[in-house]
């Protein structure tokens, strides 16, 4: 009786017109990822709450209290992803039945309108629609990162922001966004309409340059409109990370300590530029002699006023030391190098950018087809943008969902690699004890489902890393 009820379903939704069967495949398909991605974090919640004591094979690199920290702060980042995807889920669906899209095109058509614009002017309306669809997801968006700021990240001593820093610093993001998304935007469209027959190969040019210049400008421009950006001090560590650098012929020019502890406790490094012009930027809570987490009560000299004020930050003390010392730091950034040297960032842009090339190759087919902008309650118009949005965002999810599960997949690999390259700058011990302090600064549970691990995982988890670099004793 099931199946032949079953039956019945499909031969009647395979009977609905082309345009009915497009927006219920995106929509269908849209839950079953967000059913799948559900299940796995089902699957690792249970790890969560059944390992409740330190495994024998982790005595030795992990105390019972940091595993408790990081299990229930695990645990708790785990439910808030799941209410924050089920509403996501939820918006989504109901933007889609309610016809949300069309709606706030109009809306974009009505305010072009009253400001001089007739309907011609397409791109017009196009940077309009952009700015109210970005400003209904900022604000739709802003209760979910108040309560994983200020309730997840404030209860496991991560948080260092103030109520108002927070906001401003949302506000900040929200007009930078605006300044690069609208003219990029707005040019792109322009591209498309004049470009004639071959536009997509054009639109993938353009969409190439404007990456290349926003990783080129961003260290130097855009960050430091949010964070501190102070050369490291002449001394030992910056002597031996030039050393380091030079060792390997990688071009250093300058190394930076970012402010990130006006945030968070959380730390990171990495390194950008192109050719002959790069740098190294180390976060202060990498950094066991910076890290501002390590001097509470004592007494700070006066920092000048550069923008952000950093009393608007929680000095929050701390009974843990944090941060990696500076052979352990060398041993990190040594990773960071192997992904230089052995080509991972360039490769990384090569596949980026034959997927652009491949979707954009792809949209150029589609862009035609008047049953996409149909079922998506686009009956009288064809707008660009709104195809871009319906192809790149809803046609193409099968295949991105696809190519995200290969690129962690590949992620993984090339860690594997750059930890065996630091290992061959005879830094194995020094990453291995880095990576254990990181773990425990940063509270990273250090046992995954495999399900889960496989499918989100860009890094190793800790003890296949750590078995990897091999038997290191440690004290």
């Amino acid at each position: 009786m099931v199946y032949h009820t079953l039956l019945f379903d499909l031969k009647n939704i395979f009977d609905l017109p082309v345009e009915k069967q497009i927006f219920y495949a995106v929509l269908g398909f849209s839950w079953t990822v967000y059913l799948w991605e559900a299940y796995l974090s089902y699957r690792q919640r249970r790890i969560y709450s059944s390992t409740t004591h330190v495994p024998q094979e982790l005595g030795k690199i992990m105390d019972s209290e940091t595993f408790e920290k990081s299990r229930l702060y695990q645990l708790d980042k785990s439910n808030f992803s799941f209410w924050s995807g089920l509403y996501s889920e939820t918006e989504g669906t109901l933007i889609l039945l309610l016809g949300g899209i069309p709606f706030l095109w109009g809306v974009a058509g009505s305010v072009t309108t009253r400001i001089g614009f007739g309907s011609e002017y397409e791109i017009t309306q196009s940077l309009v629609f952009l700015t109210l669809a970005t400003l209904f997801s900022a604000f739709t968006g802003l209760p979910w990162s108040v309560y994983n700021t200020f309730v997840i990240e404030e209860r496991h001593g991560f948080n260092q922001q103030t109520l108002g820093f927070f906001l401003k610093d949302a506000v900040k993001k929200f007009i930078v966004t605006q300044c690069i998304l609208l003219p990029v935007t707005s040019l792109l469209l322009y591209i498309i309409k004049i470009g004639g027959d071959y536009f997509f190969i054009y639109a993938w040019l353009f969409t190439l340059a404007v990456s290349l210049v926003l990783v080129t400008i961003y260290a130097d421009y855009i960050a430091p409109l949010f964070d501190k950006f102070t050369p490291l001090p002449e001394g030992e560590l910056k002597t031996d990370i030039e050393a380091m650098a030079k060792s390997i012929s990688f071009p250093l020019t300058k190394v930076y300590v970012v402010e990130g502890s006006k945030r968070s406790s959380h730390s990171n490094a990495y390194f950008y530029g192109f050719f002959k012009n790069k740098r190294i930027v180390l976060f202060d809570t990498l950094l066991e002699d910076y890290s501002p987490l390590n001097k509470s009560g004592e007494p700070q000299p006066e920092q000048p006023e550069t923008g952000d004020s950093s009393s608007e930050s929680k000095a929050k003390p701390k009974n843990k030391k944090q941060g990696c010392n500076n052979p352990e730091i060398l041993a990190v950034l040594g990773h960071e190098l192997g992904h230089w040297k052995l080509g991972h960032t360039v490769k990384n842009i090569v596949i980026s950018q034959m997927n652009s090339f491949l979707c954009f190759s792809l949209f150029a087919v589609l862009i035609g087809r008047k049953e996409l902008f149909v079922a998506f309650g686009f009956n009288d118009s064809q707008p660009t943008l709104i195809g871009l949005m319906i192809i790149f965002q809803f046609i193409f999810s099968p295949y991105n969902e696809l190519l995200s599960f290969c690129l962690t997949v590949l992620s993984r690999r090339f860690e594997f690699q750059a930890d065996a390259f630091a290992r061959g700058m005879g830094k194995a011990s020094e990453l291995y004890s880095a990576l254990i302090k990181l773990n425990k600064d940063n509270l990273g549970f250090p046992v995954a489902d495999w399900l889960f691990s496989m499918w989100h995982y860009s890094h190793p988890p800790l003890l296949e890393r750590l078995r990897a670099l091999g038997s290191i004793k440690q004290d």
